[in-house]
């Protein structure tokens, strides 16, 4: 590999540590549903091997590693320089290295895919791990395992993606020669069988057959747990035909186990009886691996309304897997600040008569908005590969348009600042408002993005042969083509299963055109606390509007981060998204929207700048938005997937002036992603009292959090 490109994959020097603070929310608790929250988040945490596994075969070896160290030097680093000759510094990039590792659960960054590899040299690493036997031995292992720590001679391993293509996945364990058109072909078959497979993962084997690893805490749960019944096995088809494949039971079998105790534990301190109801399923599908157990889980969360404490806990987003429709484990526990809830309330009240001004007709929208929760959290644990700012979910459209579904903004993450963090291309005439308003702005988008934006919509369904969820006589009319729809999900289809490999980012996509469109609405901006409602794109409304518009497009340009040139690969659903936004902004015409390309000669050639005309957002930019959105959401509704994809892979194809000017230039700018430094909880199990245990926003502070947390 180019050295240049290889600095590119060095962990960050230093990452931004942050601390989530929850200390005040926690302590608003009763004992009781402190109890609830302590043993939520241990059943969140005790998924962290499960997460790392699903990563790269040597996540949980360098993980392994972390502990191994601080346990050798019992959290004193100056003593273990001293007692190995590695230098302070060289101790310092294992601590940085460390840090970014926990932060991401995985040696890949869990936002944008990458691998990144310690910035100390492995004849240092080495030496360090010297200091006793039990580190020594794990860093042989790690070195030599899957793509190991240092591995950059292969361009493909640094990202992950499919195994056919020589990209690494663990969703497809020990099987370098599967297929796309393998794993299609399973996939299709275990559909047919109403098989959701998002708690599994898939190895081929020499023969020829296949193995579904399904997570449990048991390796033989009884049939009557099964999803299948007493099946053990499936026949194959199309180009698999004479092939099967096998049911194996048991996969994370260990932290399964221990996930299912806690959720019984966390039953027994419930609120109510929706909750325990809730924690039973919970406990049922992650010790027998019923994923059925799972959604009946998630119909009981959507009715658990208004809790002191939420939580939800499981293989939820399918961004890792190359084929998306596997899950990731991720779990989450928070406290709900009544405050920001309150606002949030009047947006849900607020939907019935925003949705009907999004560009289409009610045909393709659902017959009536389900309303949900949404609440605003504080986040007290969040286990998996990264923190998000705000959650939708269920991810299942069948709960989501017939039950319901929830949204949580999560407080403590969008408002946890660095000091002094640069924000680069913006201009320095913007700099001041947009630090004022980046957090109000980035409230109203992820407020509207969760809640309209992942809320509306109807999928236009055979939902049983012969049967619909609209006149098939009399079909509704696209307004893309002025003609009747002529395609449509089919029994036993989902939204993942038609658009597959794209239908995350798609679906982000979409929501976030949802929330730039409705954005331009001063009625929804009133809600949130700003302006008046009338339309003044000069008042303070105006500058949260103004400076959605702009973060949006700083996020679309950012976003070249995550696009890799030699795969031509984007690594994260959410910033190809933006990039598609941006394009579209810069699309809308009359200089609506411009980069700033670096001239020659200029002194700062270094630079990029976003220029947006802020008088044109009503005009020209919403406009442009409401074009593009309006054909991602007709083509979803009708699984048009063909169209779908056409549009998606055009308006994010990266041309060369992106790729050979914009590129290198935000790959100089890039700023470290933050990594959240989250507090314990202990129990005390004489008198039932729960202990928060916060610790310092520094990189030892975060490697001593996970050793103490002893999953």
């Amino acid at each position: 590999m180019d050295p240049s490109l290889r600095s590119h994959y060095l962990a960050d020097n230093p990452p931004t540590v942050v601390r989530l603070e929850i200390a005040p929310h926690f302590a608003a608790l009763s004992p009781k549903q402190k109890r609830y929250a302590h043993h939520l988040s241990r059943a969140s945490f005790h998924g962290t091997r499960v997460t790392l596994a699903q990563v790269s075969p040597e996540s949980p070896l360098i993980y392994d590693l972390i502990l191994a160290l601080h346990r050798a030097c019992h959290g004193d680093y100056k003593k273990l320089s001293n007692d190995t000759s590695v230098s302070a510094s060289d101790v310092a990039l294992w601590l940085e290295y460390s840090a970014q590792f926990l932060g991401n659960t995985g040696n890949y960054k869990g936002f944008g895919d990458s691998k990144f590899i310690p910035r100390i040299s492995p004849e240092a690493l080495k030496k360090l791990s010297g200091v006793n036997d039990e580190a020594r031995k794990i860093y042989e292992e790690a070195t030599k395992t899957g793509g190991g720590i240092y591995e950059t001679k292969n361009d493909a391993l640094m990202h992950l993606g499919y195994p056919e293509a020589g990209h690494m996945t663990n969703y497809y364990p020990d099987s370098p020669t599967i297929t796309k058109e393998e794993i299609s072909i399973v996939g299709d078959v275990l559909e047919e069988k109403k098989l959701l497979i998002e708690n599994t993962r898939l190895r081929k084997l020499e023969s020829g057959d296949f193995e579904l690893l399904i997570a449990s805490g048991i390796s033989n749960p009884p049939a009557s747990d099964r999803d299948l019944g007493d099946v053990k096995s499936i026949d194959l088809t199309g180009s698999l035909a004479g092939k099967r494949l096998h049911l194996v039971f048991g996969d994370y079998r260990e932290e399964m186990a221990k996930i299912a105790l806690e959720m019984k534990k966390s039953g027994k301190e419930a609120a109510n009886e929706v909750e325990e109801k809730m924690m039973e399923e919970y406990a049922k599908s992650f010790g027998s691996g019923s994923i059925q157990a799972f959604v009946e889980s998630q119909r009981y969360w959507i009715r658990d309304k208004k809790p002191m404490v939420e939580t939800d806990i499981g293989f939820v987003e399918t961004y890792r897997d190359p084929h998306g429709v596997r899950g990731e484990w991720e779990g989450f526990v928070a406290m709900v600040n009544q405050e920001r809830t309150r606002a949030f309330g009047k947006l849900v009240e607020a939907a019935p008569s925003m949705i009907p001004k999004l560009p289409w007709s009610k045909d393709f929208e659902k017959d009536k908005f389900l309303s949900p929760d949404f609440t605003s959290l504080e986040v007290l644990s969040f286990a998996g590969s990264g923190i998000p700012a705000g959650i939708n979910i269920p991810n299942y459209d069948f709960i989501r348009q017939n039950e319901g579904f929830k949204n949580v903004s999560l407080g403590n993450v969008l408002s946890a600042k660095a000091p002094n963090e640069p924000i680069p291309f913006i201009r320095k005439e913007d700099d001041e408002l947009y630090r004022k308003y980046r957090d109000p702005a980035f409230e109203v988008q992820v407020g509207i993005h969760e809640l309209l934006g992942h809320g509306c919509g109807k999928l236009l369904q055979e939902t049983a042969p012969g049967k619909y969820n609209f006149d098939i006589k009399n079909p509704p009319v696209s307004p893309i083509t002025e003609k009747p729809i002529t395609s449509y999900y089919k029994p036993g289809q989902t939204w993942s299963s038609v658009f597959g490999p794209i239908a995350s980012s798609y679906e982000e996509c979409r929501a976030e055109c949802v929330a730039m469109a409705l954005a331009c609405d001063f009625e929804i901006l009133q809600i949130f606390g700003f302006g008046d409602g009338r339309e003044d794109i000069d008042n303070e409304a105006g500058h949260v509007l103004y400076v959605s518009y702009l973060q949006m497009a700083r996020a679309g340009l950012a976003a070249m981060e995550y696009w890799d040139p030699k795969s031509r690969k984007w690594g994260q659903a959410h910033m190809q998204a933006r990039f598609s936004i941006l394009r579209t902004f810069m699309d809308a015409g009359d200089k609506f929207c411009e980069i700033r390309a670096p001239t020659s000669g200029s002194t700062n050639s270094d630079d990029l700048e976003i220029y947006l005309d802020r008088s044109k957002i009503l005009s020209h930019g919403r406009p442009a938005v409401e074009a593009y959105l309006q054909k991602l959401h007709i083509y979803k509704a009708t699984a048009d997937f063909d169209a779908g994809k056409k549009l998606y892979d055009s308006i994010t194809d990266v041309d060369e002036w992106w790729a050979e000017t914009a590129r290198p230039i935000v790959l100089k700018k890039k700023t470290p992603r933050k990594v959240f430094v989250q507090a314990n909880t202990v129990l005390d199990d004489k008198t039932g009292e729960v202990k928060l245990v916060e610790y310092e926003p520094t990189i030892e502070g975060m490697v001593q959090s996970y050793f103490e947390r002893n999953v």
